[in-house]
């Protein structure tokens, strides 16, 4: 191990962030920076390279998101701290990418809807349904994630999805979730979960917009492929 006292001082990540910029840092030298420092048997920038490498998927970066904090603590010199700094790198980034794409967002145009939710939903390790609750002009009411594991037309109550739209006064829904295998391909469960949740809304006067599925940078809008009944 080499002390950040022994690294050259132009190749240290401050200085480097401080004379060049952020872009001339690499993803183990910008984490590093985040992390403050290292641990006695090692420093910071090596922490930050063992962080990276504990990802698990190809992209270390978007690893970040499929590392819990008993993950990271198995890396020696990660602390609780730590651990919840990453996190927190990682959950700070979602929402950048959210906060851009919401300038963008038009209930009329399934695209802009799938860019708003991809970075929330394209990580998960499980599915989940998002419903998306509007009034008459389109606008957004509220947002809810109402379900958590397989979307099972059995285990998707249409009742617990209209009790939240009612609570918002909602006329129109949207429903979002994800496919962790990354393919947006509807399922038979997904299209069985659908007209059970239109039918229930036309018997009260809500309608579904959409439903769609959100893959990695892929989706499927139920509007566009037609499958909307």
């Amino acid at each position: 191990m080499r002390s950040m006292k022994q690294i050259r001082k132009e190749e240290r990540p401050y200085e480097k962030c401080k004379q060049y910029g952020t872009h001339s840092l690499s993803d183990a030298e910008l984490l590093a920076i985040m992390l403050r420092t290292g641990s006695p048997s090692m420093n910071v920038v090596e922490m930050a390279e063992r962080v990276l490498e504990a990802s698990k998927v190809e992209d270390s970066l978007l690893g970040l998101y499929h590392l819990s904090r008993e993950d990271l603590m198995q890396i020696d010199g990660i602390g609780e701290i730590k651990a919840m700094q990453i996190q927190c790198i990682a959950e700070f980034s979602k929402r950048m990418a959210k906060a851009s794409a919401k300038d963008q967002l038009s209930f009329q145009d399934p695209a802009s809807i799938a860019r708003y939710c991809m970075e929330d939903l394209r990580h998960c390790e499980q599915e989940q349904l998002l419903v998306m609750m509007l009034n008459t002009k389109n606008r957004l009411l509220g947002e809810e994630v109402i379900s958590k594991g397989t979307v099972n037309a059995s285990l998707i109550s249409p009742r617990e999805i209209f009790i939240r739209a009612l609570h918002y006064h909602a006329v129109y829904l949207i429903l979002i979730h994800n496919h962790p295998s990354g393919d947006p391909k509807p399922s038979k469960e997904d299209i069985a979960v659908t007209k059970r949740i239109q039918e229930s809304g036309n018997l009260i006067g809500i309608e579904l917009l959409d439903h769609l599925i959100i893959g990695d940078h892929r989706y499927v809008s139920f509007r566009e492929s037609g499958l909307l009944f």
